[in-house]
């Protein structure tokens, strides 16, 4: 039995349009930039014949010249790869035309299938979507050259000096429907040739251009051939999986689950975008699914997903396998807390790349009105490994120094036919930036994902580390390290230890293997994987995940115990939170609490009110506490803010921030000039001081009007601190509220007596029950027109069906709505093993990977 391999499938998609690449100038969007990388996609690009890969987002002209297979031509063939809806990446597709003039094809992907388009509530696209969309295009271009060739500005050389801007992100001239189109090309294709005939320019660019539109659904980023996320700045990861209600939690997660079901347009944007991905997903791997659901977005996506099989699938045969789609509210502990994975240290530890600037938040957008809320910034999967300690000082300044004669090189032969002015102008231009961004500084990072193809000895890397916990995984890579190096012939002198993965261990193998710019590129996958794990082996990182471990742990025991208990510990650890915040800032932490920060604090509260609601469950929404206990809460809470309003970017103290601030730096002033005043000698004051009584009578008034000011401030922090704890009753309400938990053992309880299942995630519990062809209550079959067919005819005559089962299929998908971590990931897998079906394939995907920082944001922070 073939094996299912996600990855594969997606390089396989990426060869079947290899007529449409060939030959061509592809851009590509943040979403696609994140997936190729996971995917590996790039060297299958040069294979397959591209001339450059560019940024959608940041394109400039100075693409026209980059060309990886040496081929000097103009640029004649553009492709253009979005993992958004056509309206959003409109403008830039514009752009991109309106930049390469000489452009005769212009071929567009976009992951959003037609349907999808149309479907989508603010999407002004029909049925139709694609032809719609390539009549728009074209007028539009029309319209932009009819205008470049009437419009008049600035001199050809101010304008290119213009156009040269580095620091420019692609975003400051796009901020109306005029987009200006570089002179590079211009100068030459259209305003000389068109000047006094507008109208032949629009018959020859309907002539002339041919422009075609196709969807490309395999843009998602696997991290193994059987794990996979979505892009976090793709349309379908941004979208929102909640709608403004009672039983929403946020706009990034799927609401409660309370038995109720979607339709129409109380159906949010993300199921559709999401059933449609699915379906399109299956299609590809060759998959007729079986679908079943938890949760009520789930359900109302597996509807999607059941009615389009029924439209599309009629006649084909396809491998059997089940789909089960789960609504990631059903266990909000498992990503919210610190779990032994090495996957979810490394992506916890390492910085992120830097999101693009919103789609929707660009000036003079139609849709920022509209949209708002309704997207969701997921922050980047694409991490920034470091390298600064593998190469050495005198290589970083080599190749600085290298990089600059090299910029200053290029840009004289750019430009060499105008003035000589006009090069020393580009010289000091690149020198400006040379010295902004020197490359000494940039390489600090390696800006890079890891890609799911690096494997040693054909096992990829990413999924041997998703099937370990985090000791485990450590001692894997040594291992390959350590293989790699005798494969090199390479001597290191390194004491080891068996059993075990220390820094002092590694980085000295790492630096062999970097050496020489051959073995670096041979080697660079291990090279940086074990550069990851080192990140995470750093006491700052090690330590802070540690005292999450230990915190956590106190929560679940207090939780066994009494809510009096469990309040205690909360708002001890807001305490120590407080302390730590001061000791850190004088370089001393106290204690392992010490490392954790007031944001942290509010992260482990959330936990605690979760815990609080599973073992005390209350029978309304007063909390889980008593009011005195909520009291002191709250009051802890009410003074760290006002002692440091900066400590977290909270939604519920938008618009609040600032006015804290500005009375905390009131408050020091006012103490500094009180102590400054102490100092003043009591035999200073005469007898001129007497008339100047009235003065402190206006000074006392003043006083009177501040102190009525802060008391009004303060207030207005209290409604907002109490608004937070009605966020936290509902949460510690939900397995009330949700029927599903309510009625089984499915919750996401921890315990440390030692008991294997309760200490596990909703992953695990679920196909333990479903492998082992037991019942989960409210897990729901959507049966397929076939299934509907029986029940609603033939089965009269004797010849209804059976209800399928899950464990009866030989691949299962999982996708979590909402989102998975490392953690449940290894758990899933442990489960598989456990059944004893090694004949069984298990695939996993959620919207976007989770770590604990990103629930915050999503149930906390600002993320929308």
């Amino acid at each position: 039995m073939a094996l299912v391999d996600v990855t594969k499938c997606c390089v396989d998609s990426i060869r079947q349009i290899s007529e449409h690449i060939e030959d061509a100038t592809l851009y590509i969007d943040s979403g696609c930039t994140e997936s190729f990388q996971f995917i590996g996609a790039f060297p299958v690009l040069l294979e397959l014949g591209v001339r450059a890969v560019c940024s959608l987002e940041n394109m400039c002209a100075l693409d026209a010249v980059v060309d990886w297979n040496s081929n000097f031509d103009a640029t004649r063939k553009i492709v253009v790869m979005t993992s958004r809806l056509l309206s959003d990446a409109h403008r830039y597709i514009v752009r991109c035309l309106s930049t390469h003039h000489s452009v005769c094809d212009c071929a567009i992907f976009t992951s959003i299938s037609e349907i999808a388009h149309s479907a989508y509530p603010d999407s002004p696209l029909g049925p139709d979507a694609f032809h719609e969309y390539k009549s728009l295009l074209l007028q539009d271009y029309e319209e932009l050259l009819k205008k470049s060739n009437t419009k008049s500005g600035k001199s050809e050389d101010d304008n290119f000096l213009e156009k040269l801007t580095f620091d420019d992100d692609g975003w400051s001239r796009l901020t109306s429907s005029e987009v200006d189109i570089p002179n590079l090309e211009a100068r030459s294709a259209g305003k000389d040739l068109y000047e006094d005939n507008p109208i032949g320019l629009m018959e020859d660019v309907r002539q002339k251009l041919a422009v075609s539109v196709h969807h490309f659904p395999m843009i998602l980023c696997p991290f193994s051939p059987r794990m996979f996320v979505l892009p976090s700045e793709g349309s379908i990861a941004e979208a929102c999986l909640s709608n403004e209600h009672e039983d929403s939690l946020c706009p990034g997660l799927p609401p409660i689950s309370s038995g109720s079901f979607s339709d129409g347009d109380d159906i949010p944007p993300g199921a559709t975008l999401t059933a449609n991905f699915l379906y399109h997903l299956a299609a590809k791997m060759d998959l007729k699914m079986e679908i079943f659901s938890l949760g009520d977005l789930s359900k109302t996506v597996g509807k999607i997903l059941t009615d389009m099989s029924s439209l599309y699938d009629v006649g084909r045969r396809k491998r059997p396998a089940g789909l089960l789609l789960v609504d990631r509210t059903f266990d909000l502990l498992t990503p919210c807390c610190h779990g032994d994975s090495l996957v979810d240290r490394i992506f916890s530890s390492l910085p992120r790349r830097k999101r693009t600037t919103s789609y929707t938040h660009t000036k003079g957008s139609q849709s920022q009105v509209k949209l708002g809320p309704s997207h969701i910034q997921r922050p980047p999967i694409d991490v920034h490994i470091p390298i600064v300690n593998i190469l050495s000082i005198e290589d970083l300044e080599r190749e600085d120094s290298q990089v600059s004669q090299n910029v200053e090189a290029f840009l004289r032969g750019w430009d060499a036919y105008n003035q000589s002015s006009q090069v020393v102008n580009l010289v000091d231009l690149g020198n400006k930036v040379h010295t902004e961004k020197s490359l000494s500084s940039e390489i600090q990072l390696l800006s890079g994902s890891f890609v799911s193809t690096e494997n040693f000895c054909g096992t990829p890397y990413m999924k041997a580390l998703l099937d370990r916990r985090t000791k485990d995984g450590a001692v894997l890579i040594k291992k390959w390290l350590q293989e790699t190096v005798r494969g090199e012939n390479l001597t290191v002198n390194v004491r080891t230890r068996p059993g075990s993965a220390t820094k002092s261990e590694l980085q000295p193998m790492i630096k062999a293997l970097a050496q020489s710019q051959s073995s670096f590129l041979r080697n660079k996958g291990i090279i940086q994987l074990a550069a990851a794990a080192l990140g995470t082996l750093e006491e700052s990182h090690s330590a802070r995940w540690d005292a999450f471990i230990s915190a956590e742990k106190m929560l679940h025991v207090s939780a066994g115990d009494t809510s009096q208990s469990l309040a205690a510990q909360i708002g001890d650890l807001i305490n120590k939170s407080l302390v730590g915040s001061q000791g850190q800032k004088n370089g001393k932490p106290e204690s392992s609490q010490g490392l954790l920060s007031f944001k942290d604090a509010l992260l482990l509260m959330f936990t605690g009110y979760v815990l609080a609601g599973e073992n005390f469950p209350t029978s309304g929404s007063g909390g889980p506490f008593s009011w005195q206990e909520e009291h002191f809460l709250k009051e802890a809470i009410v003074d760290a803010f006002l002692e440091n309003p900066s400590a977290a970017r909270l939604k519920f103290l938008h618009g609040l921030t600032e006015e804290l601030e500005a009375n905390l730096s009131r408050m020091k002033s006012e103490e500094t000039k009180e102590a400054s005043s102490d100092q003043l000698d009591i035999d200073d004051f005469d007898d001129d001081q007497w008339g100047k009584w009235g003065d402190e009578d206006a000074d006392n008034d003043d006083k009177k009007d501040q102190a009525y000011d802060d008391m009004q401030l303060k207030l207005e922090l209290r409604d907002r601190v109490d608004n937070l704890f009605r966020f936290f009753h509902k949460v510690s309400d939900l397995k009330r509220r949700n029927i599903q938990l309510r009625e089984g053992p499915l919750g996401s309880e921890i315990n440390f007596s030692g008991d294997s299942y309760t200490s596990k995630g909703l992953l695990y519990k679920l196909l333990t029950k479903v492998l082992g062809k037991h019942d989960v209550p409210g897990l729901e079959y959507h049966s397929s027109t076939v299934g509907r067919l029986f029940k609603s005819g033939f089965g009269r005559f004797g010849l209804g069906q059976a209800k399928p089962s899950l464990a009866d299929q030989n691949v299962i998908l999982i996708f979590v709505i909402g989102g998975i971590n490392g953690l449940e990931v290894r758990e899933a897998l442990e489960a598989l093993s456990e059944s004893g079906r090694p004949d069984m394939q298990l695939i996993i995907g959620g919207t976007t990977l989770l770590t604990p920082d990103d629930m915050f944001d999503l149930l906390l922070g600002d993320s929308t």
